[in-house]
């Protein structure tokens, strides 16, 4: 891996799904960027509108500071309606995530698990699989889907359950994935909340117990191209 782009839905999804793992490459010489495509936070009102633009504008320091704490060379923001996605034609994101590939020329690309509760985590892992698609210049090696902690394991379809098949130890690294979730004060929850530091920790531990290793994160690889 040279550069890793990470789409994910919302503001923190980068963290709590490859934070450990952005770390670990970033660490090893790998350029990573994020992009994130939904706003955050305009679901939990009872209109989109009624979000106050200056705790967007917070959220989006929030996610610049945790970038800071994994190594993300950068981070980027869409205007995606959140938990609305569904609403907004497929064509549409897939144009926008297109662009992010054509501008970073990625060789890896982490999104979301399709099989999430969140329908913008459904939409996000569609709209990646078909900008990826291996045609024109699009040269993606591999693309990799993240768990995301309350979302990943709160959808009870067993149509597409999360088989996680790659590992990567996160021992040394699990801890800037912890400061970053603790700069999004939004987002961030109390044990047993699975977006807590202790429930991080357990999940990292958890994972690594699957394949002998003290702190993993998981994944689930959707495509490899070995040239």
């Amino acid at each position: 891996m040279k550069k890793v782009l990470v789409i994910a839905a919302h503001p923190d999804d980068e963290l709590l799904g490859v934070g450990g793992t952005v770390q670990r490459l970033v660490n090893e010489g790998v350029c990573a960027r994020a992009v994130i495509l939904a706003e955050g936070l305009t679901s939990r009102g009872v209109r989109r509108e009624d979000t106050e633009q200056s705790d967007l504008e917070k959220l989006r320091k929030a996610a610049r500071e945790a970038a800071r704490e994994v190594g993300y060379a950068g981070i980027e923001f869409c205007d995606f309606p959140d938990n609305r996605m569904d609403e907004v034609d497929l064509l549409d994101i897939i144009k926008v995530v297109s662009g992010f590939i054509e501008k970073y020329h990625p060789d890896t690309v982490f999104t979301h698990h399709h099989g999430d509760l969140n329908i913008d985590h459904q939409r996000t892992c569609e709209a990646v699989l078909t900008a990826c698609r291996p045609v024109g210049n699009v040269r993606v090696e591999r693309i990799y889907a993240f768990e995301t902690p309350s979302s990943t394991e709160w959808n009870y379809r067993y149509d597409e359950p999360f088989c996680p098949n790659v590992f990567f130890d996160v021992t040394a690294t699990l801890e800037a994935k912890i400061r970053g979730l603790n700069c999004y004060e939004t987002e961030r929850a109390e044990y047993p909340h699975p977006r807590s530091p202790k429930a991080l920790r357990a999940l990292g531990e958890y994972r690594g117990s699957n394949v002998g290793m003290e702190i993993a994160e998981a994944f689930e690889l959707l495509r490899e191209v070995i040239v």
